[in-house]
């Protein structure tokens, strides 16, 4: 089961939108200079669409996207949770960061517009920096095409 400690609205971590962003909680990376240490632990609440839903009555149409910040542990669900999402709120976007270096075979990219994969690196910098290892991908088509710092590529 996902788990979530926080949830914030968010303006920059999604190109053009306004974004519900949940905070997952038992990441299993171990990224040196972790913003959020605190999310490795197997803390917070149930993230299911009870609680997405909860949340999108609170904001109305003022939020635009919904983004899971973690989920490594638990792929599956995050790709459950997106499909769900699709369905119950077509008007919004859905996305994920996650800090693997590849996307996970649980993943199917059609249940989201928006993917960034790969662990912060602190040396390298997050998605604005141009050495960055991160990467942030539309996905269009089912096909991942790279809208980070980086030049663009496309992952089948």
């Amino acid at each position: 089961m996902l788990k979530f400690h926080n949830y914030d609205i968010v303006c920059q971590e999604i190109p053009d939108e306004v974004t519900l962003a949940f905070n997952i909680t038992g990441c299993p990376n171990r990224c040196p200079g972790c913003h959020s240490p605190w999310l490795r632990d197997d803390i917070g609440n149930p993230l299911d669409m009870a609680a997405i839903g909860s949340m999108l009555d609170c904001y109305g149409a003022a939020v635009t996207c919904i983004c899971f910040m973690g989920g490594d542990n638990e792929p599956a669900e995050v790709n459950r949770l997106a499909s769900e999402i699709r369905k119950a709120y077509p008007n919004h976007k859905v996305a994920w960061y996650s800090g693997n270096e590849t996307l996970s075979e649980e993943i199917v990219p059609a249940n989201f517009d928006y993917i960034k994969i790969g662990p912060y690196v602190e040396a390298l910098g997050g998605l604005r920096s141009e050495t960055t290892n991160q990467k942030m991908y539309k996905v269009e088509d089912s096909t991942l095409v790279q809208i980070s710092a980086k030049s663009e590529t496309a992952l089948v």
